[in-house]
């Protein structure tokens, strides 16, 4: 029970990897605040594990603001702080990409996620007690058709270590945990429009399978908890080894048989 008598607050927490951490940080003990967009998918959380719901919009600002103040003063004090809200983008490219769109996934996945930090985690650092984790991807840290999603993924890495710094000598710790491609709904749509296939990204990572959003929470309960009480400013990602894969597509893909290419040297002796 390594969160008994704490309050945690997860942002987007109705659904796919923020559901998985509010599951797990209410069997650690917390009193876990579900906020989200989604009231009604909030509320039947919050019923299943004992929790609070609370309507939140991480785009809008004054109504966010005003909500997570609420959840601070009536629910809290907050003590842990998981920034799963987010958004995903068309792969357009940029001729077809509008602003608007640009505009809508930067607000909610980086701007919500600075706002988010800076409302609890300067209450936090009032407290010199708190822990902050948020979601980036690992869109943030390689290049893809993702021309608004990906910075702004890469921003939230960039701000976990910015905030790490700022708040450090105050108590409170920022981490980040980046998830390759994870079977949540969203990842869903795009199998059932064929936005995505499923065969060509588990082949795209080293052990051959997406991931699972309780992977995702593991490691984000994990940094959460006093077991990570040394490690703040992190990026860790959880990508079922897609960063290290993809770049073997240059030698002709992952090696299956555990032998290499007929002509192809295994020394440079």
């Amino acid at each position: 029970m390594e969160f008994a008598g704490q309050v945690a607050v997860v942002t987007g927490g109705a659904s796919g990897i923020g559901e998985a951490c509010a599951r797990l940080l209410a069997q650690g003990g917390a009193t876990v605040v579900i906020a989200d967009r989604n009231l009604e998918g909030a509320q039947r959380l919050a019923r299943e594990i004992g929790g609070h719901a609370v309507e939140l919009d991480v785009g809008d600002d004054d109504p966010a603001r005003a909500a997570l103040t609420r959840i601070d003063e009536e629910i809290g004090p907050v003590a842990v702080l998981v920034n799963s809200a987010g958004v995903l983008q068309r792969t357009l490219p940029p001729e077809r990409l509008g602003m608007k769109e640009w505009d809508f996934v930067a607000r909610v996945d980086l701007r919500g996620t600075y706002l988010c930090c800076a409302v609890l985690g300067s209450r936090m650092a009032g407290r010199g007690a708190g822990a902050i984790v948020n979601i980036a991807s690992v869109a943030g840290m390689r290049s893809g058709p993702l021309h608004s999603y990906g910075p702004a993924k890469a921003g939230v890495i960039s701000l976990g270590e910015c905030l790490a710094a700022e708040w450090g000598p105050r108590g409170v710790r920022v981490n980040t945990v980046s998830p390759g491609f994870t079977l949540t709904p969203a990842l869903e749509r795009g199998f059932a429009t064929r936005t995505l296939q499923a065969q060509a990204l588990t082949a795209s990572s080293a052990l051959g399978r997406l991931v699972r959003a309780e992977e995702i929470a593991q490691a984000v309960v994990f940094l959460a908890s006093p077991r990570a009480s040394g490690v703040t400013g992190v990026n860790l990602p959880v990508d079922c080894g897609y960063l290290v894969a993809t770049s073997w597509a240059s030698y002709g893909g992952l090696r299956h048989d555990g032998e290499a290419e007929p002509g192809v040297a295994q020394t440079d002796r």
